[in-house]
């Protein structure tokens, strides 16, 4: 699903929502309501056919349910102070705010580039931070990578994102990201991606015998799930990874490149038989 900040109506966005929840499980307008704390169960299906409107206090509840936080929770705000607003002043004010939001979190989609993108766990981690070192030669920023790398690779590595647009090179050995945030398009990432999760996942064991515990944070649980909860729980992570890219587009002083991976896969079979999907 796209981000919020590439809608400029935000009864189609919670529509887009309901139907990318609805199409993963059996998700329904009575369970949305009931998430932001509505007791009407048509409430929101109402306000998504534009024959209801948002309060403040909906406008909250309406994002927590959603699991926007950050500059995707102030957008969301200002997106239904546009919609909804009643003046040209107001409407005009709430749109150079949404602009403003927009340029400056922008999210390059990745589609043709993603293949080479996530051949190398080197290309998103010196994205990060090389323009957080300006000045650092190609043999600095190699010595500041956990898994060893040449200066060689590194500079490959640049060449790769500023020709691909990811990164722009405004001075000797300084950088800066084209956008705050990469997403693969949803045809090309699955297949893409899969060999950066690889590489990932072996960096996690890596860090799990040679770090202390004060540098990373490794917790896992073993649950009983219905495919219903399976899907809700998707979701959740999916609302988890939207609230840690705003966290970390918000953060002006970052001083280490970090990986997140969030894994969820069976443990048994299905008892009925089937096969898991």
């Amino acid at each position: 699903m796209k981000s919020v900040i590439e809608y400029e109506n935000y009864r189609t966005f919670m529509q887009d929502f309901y139907d990318e929840r609805k199409r993963c499980s059996a998700f329904s307008w009575r369970e949305f309501a009931k998430l932001a704390g509505f007791s009407s169960p048509t409430y929101l299906k109402l306000v998504c056919e534009g024959k209801s409107s948002l309060s403040q206090i909906g406008v909250e509840r309406v994002a927590s349910a959603m699991g926007l936080a950050g500059f995707e929770l102030i957008y969301f705000r200002a997106l239904v102070v546009f919609c909804q607003a009643k003046s040209d002043a107001d409407k005009r004010r709430a749109y150079e705010e949404m602009q403003e939001i927009a340029n400056a979190h922008k999210i390059r989609v990745l589609d043709s580039t993603a293949f080479a993108y996530y051949e190398s766990w080197m290309n998103p981690v010196i994205r990060e931070l090389a323009p957080s070192a300006p000045g650092a030669t190609p043999g600095d920023l190699a010595k500041l990578c956990y898994p060893e790398t040449s200066a060689a690779d590194v500079k490959d590595t640049l060449a790769f994102l500023v020709k691909a647009g990811l990164l722009k090179k405004i001075d000797d050995n300084t950088y800066v990201q084209s956008d705050k945030s990469v997403v693969g398009s949803t045809d090309a990432m699955p297949v893409a991606i899969r060999s950066m999760h690889r590489q990932m996942a072996e960096f996690a064991m890596k860090a799990m015998d040679e770090l202390p515990v004060s540098e990373r944070n490794i917790t896992g649980l073993t649950l009983g799930l219905s495919h219903r909860a399976y899907h809700r729980l998707v979701t959740e992570l999916a609302a988890f990874r939207r609230r840690a890219v705003a966290i970390a587009a918000e953060d002006d002083g970052a001083d280490q490149v970090y990986r997140i991976n969030l894994q969820m896969f069976p443990l048994t079979r299905n008892k009925e038989g089937g096969k898991n999907e």
